[in-house]
């Protein structure tokens, strides 16, 4: 671990009666301790077997999770975010309406209820806090729309402020495309946009957060592959790329980005999927690590993690390999704040399975790790 540095002028009021070691040892332990929230899918319309929120201490050396609370009694929890200074949790409930805020206490990790609100829309299932730390934005899957909820100072939230409906014709798919669904709502690396895969439109939009009055401005959109269904998209942590996966044809499509216009571009399509597998599958998650050299996407039906290298001077993706998640139906999968370790979701199997990615090849060698827990969906870490 790297050394503490702290202002020698601030020691006498920092100690407060206590030596400089056990000062050292409690800051440590501080800078030391991470937490999971791993949300589930609860009912059985959904043939689910979750429980609600868990919340786990994470091992930042082993990757190894000690299991620290449970909240129960709730439908379908399954996307959660963090707010800027990592105080709050919220969480939309799939197949509802509601958005729930917690307060996250920072000694245990554990979450304390705030307030709900409604969403205005149906089966919210992506959510995220704009830079400001003032509003939480929600995707509403089944009504197609952007939904702004001002958050307070104690990180309750207030009623939606707008309620934006995304337009633009369906793509081909007869079930899944029968009119907009917006599947997740990152901001840029710039913080200025917004970026909305549709995977009812065959588009990705952007929009432009405007935090003094509380609106979404749209910006540009793109049309991509017919039928090919975006899903999520991942920014280059330090260049102008961006990645997303698209859902029903299990592909990866990289991007030029323009953030001063909140622009992509397309500039390569990649499968997911090795060329031999012949079975259905669809394509979920997409994540890339801290360093930018590795993009991991998954794969529900052939059931693993696809592996690329990142071309650091075109942004473009070459195959590595695939690694089996180790269970059925990886929904969602996340990659630790360090970029050590990737935690594969599988759904169906009811387990998280531990991976430590090999910083050279990007490979991912299980570290024999499992974490049994009912139809997870969603990780995210604070520390």
């Amino acid at each position: 671990m790297s050394a503490i540095h702290y202002d020698v002028d601030d020691l006498g009021s920092t100690f407060s009666g206590i030596n400089e070691d056990t000062w050292m040892d409690r800051q440590e332990e501080k800078m030391e301790q991470m937490f999971a929230y791993v949300g589930s899918r609860t009912t059985e319309e959904r043939q689910a077997r979750g429980n609600g929120i868990n919340v786990f201490r994470v091992d930042r050396s082993s990757g190894a999770w000690t299991h620290v609370q449970l909240v129960k009694d709730l439908v379908n929890p399954s996307f959660l975010s963090l707010d800027r200074r990592q105080a709050f949790l919220y969480s939309v409930h799939g197949d509802l309406s509601d958005v729930r805020a917690f307060k996250i206490d920072r000694k245990t990790g554990k979450l304390a209820f705030l307030n709900q609100q409604s969403t205005q829309g149906h089966n919210p299932v992506h959510l995220a806090v704009d830079p400001t730390n003032r509003y939480l934005i929600i995707s509403n899957y089944a009504t197609g729309t952007l939904a702004l909820l001002p958050i307070h100072a104690d990180g309750s939230l207030a009623p939606v402020k707008e309620l934006v409906k995304l337009k633009g014709d369906p793509g081909p798919h007869r079930v899944e495309q029968n009119s907009s669904h917006p599947h997740h709502n990152p901001v840029d690396p710039s913080g200025r946009f917004m970026v909305i895969p549709d995977k009812g439109l065959d588009r990705v939009f952007t929009f432009f957060m405007d935090t003094e009055k509380g609106k979404l401005i749209a910006g540009p959109s793109i049309s991509v592959r017919e039928a090919s269904g975006p899903r999520h998209v991942v920014f280059h942590p330090h260049k102008t790329y961006a990645y997303i996966v698209n859902e029903l044809d299990s592909t990866v499509t990289t991007c030029c980005y323009n953030a001063e216009q909140g622009e992509l571009k397309p500039i390569q399509i990649l499968t997911t999927l090795p060329a031999t597998f012949s079975g259905n599958s669809r394509a979920a998650e997409i994540a890339i690590t801290p360093s930018g050299c590795f993009v991991y996407a998954s794969n529900r039906g052939h059931d693993s993690i696809a592996i690329y290298a990142v071309d650091q001077e075109t942004g473009m993706l070459s195959c590595v390999g695939w690694k089996s998640s180790q269970g059925k139906n990886p929904r969602f999968f996340a990659i630790d704040p360090s970029g050590s370790f990737l935690y594969a979701a599988n759904e169906t199997s009811d387990t998280i399975i531990t991976f430590r990615i090999d910083q050279d090849t990007g490979m991912l060698n299980p570290t024999g790790q499992i974490t049994t827990i009912g139809s997870p969906v969603c990780i995210v870490f604070s520390s």
